[in-house]
């Protein structure tokens, strides 16, 4: 374990450096590769942020869900075992919320300004 900076830290100073240093000096393709390569560290840095909650979260909807205590991995497994036996579909109570926020978290940390994203995030604020 190291103390600072964090992970979090490094990816932002150096998605930051890239985008405010570098990127105004160099155009064409290879600002386009750049501009990925910035959009990568934030992806990482909004993944090393907000993993941990999110799952934890999925992991206690899911073992509520299922009745079963395992890795987020495994019970995911599981619910798809499930949906595919047709043993669990929509009608089932809580399938259809725990869909909904998978989707939203997970779009928090691949999508954040994906338009539709943040209109369902003012309809639930």
């Amino acid at each position: 374990m190291q103390d600072e900076p964090t992970p979090i830290e490094l990816t932002t100073a150096v998605a930051d450096f890239l985008r405010n240093d570098i990127a105004p000096l160099i155009s064409g393709h290879q600002a386009f590769k750049l501009r990925v390569a910035i959009n990568i560290l934030d992806l990482v840095t909004r993944q090393l942020t907000l993993e941990e909650g999110s799952d934890a979260k999925e992991v206690e909807r899911l073992g509520a869900l299922l009745g079963l205590d395992d890795s987020v991995a495994e019970l995911n497994r599981a619910l798809a075992e499930r949906i595919a036996k047709g043993e669990v579909d929509l009608a089932t109570p809580g399938l259809a919320e725990h869909l909904w926020q998978t989707t939203m978290d997970k779009l928090a940390v691949d999508q954040p300004n994906y338009a539709s994203y943040k209109r369902e995030l003012s309809r639930n604020s």
